[in-house]
């Protein structure tokens, strides 16, 4: 039973990230029908920005919000550089942008940073723990799930109480009627990128914690994680973004503690196998969400 409740705690702290992740694709989403693959290129972006700025010794305080900012600033950047020139474009030509958006800032950093991971110092509080019972609990998941938590109430707030969240919920609704009542698409769709990029700053601040190091290609493993998170949840259902990455994330850690230590690094193909049959017996994810026409 102690083993369990560890388990949990650990998969709590791994799936407010990918929650995090999958929020931030799903609200894209949710506005344009766009599935980003080039979401966690706002992590490598972030990334460097770390290894600049902790190269020269700044305190992690002062970096965590500059990886949010960067991230933020890059959500923003690929949105009026890319997206904004094929919005009405099919969904085919939207996925082709998406997936050539993360091959050139892929490429960028490969050309003229470095194509080998680059260490970064980690805070030391990271692998720090403490006893509650016989629990022992990492600081570092305590302090991404209480992150997590406030991070969605505040994002619960923007969209329920703000005009901004009206216009957000009502373009996702439906676009073409948003726009008939006096919403703007272009200051709608900004938002959601920006937002978007805030989610991913937050996540990638503790993803970055946690890796300490960065390459051209580390954004990728973020991006399958959201998108298949948001997958499982239900496309477009921002509930149902956060339920699939907590349940991603507990899935892989009591996968790992369960599976056999010959098999154990299967995990992610076994988490993969489960997340097919998933989709085999209930494609639309867990939660349904009603579609309307894209922008």
């Amino acid at each position: 039973m102690t083993e369990l409740a560890q388990n949990l705690i650990d998969g709590l702290g791994r799936g407010s990230i990918y929650a995090l992740l999958a929020l931030g694709v799903a609200v894209v989403f949710g506005v344009m029908h766009l599935l980003n693959f080039a979401h966690g290129e706002l992590i490598t972006v972030g990334g460097y920005v770390a290894l600049w700025t902790l190269g020269r010794d700044w305190p992690w305080f002062v970096v965590a919000p500059l990886i949010v900012v960067s991230a933020v600033l890059t959500s923003l950047v690929i949105e009026r550089v890319a997206f904004s020139r094929v919005r009405g474009s099919s969904d085919f030509t939207l996925l082709l942008t998406s997936f050539g958006v993360h091959f050139v800032i892929s490429a960028i950093f490969l050309l003229y940073v470095s194509a080998s991971v680059k260490p970064f110092a980690r805070p030391t509080w990271v692998t720090n723990t403490y006893s509650v019972g016989p629990l022992r609990i990492e600081v570092f998941d305590t302090v991404v799930i209480v992150v997590t938590l406030l991070t969605l109430i505040g994002t619960t707030l923007l969209l329920q109480r703000t005009m901004f969240g009206l216009s957000l919920r009502a373009a996702a609704a439906d676009f073409d009627t948003a726009r008939l009542m006096g919403v703007r698409s272009d200051t709608v769709i900004r938002g959601a990128f920006a937002l978007s990029g805030l989610l991913a700053g937050i996540a990638g601040v503790f993803w970055l914690m946690r890796a300490g190091s960065i390459n051209p290609t580390a954004g990728i493993d973020p991006m399958l994680k959201g998108v298949l998170a948001a997958l499982i949840g239900g496309l477009g259902s921002l509930r149902g973004a956060v339920i699939g990455g907590l349940a991603l994330g507990l899935a892989e850690v009591l996968l790992r503690s369960r599976l056999p230590d010959s098999v154990a690094s299967l995990t992610e193909g076994v988490v993969f196998l489960l997340i097919a049959l998933l989709f085999i017996f209930r494609p639309q994810g867990l939660i349904t969400v009603a579609r309307a026409e894209r922008v």
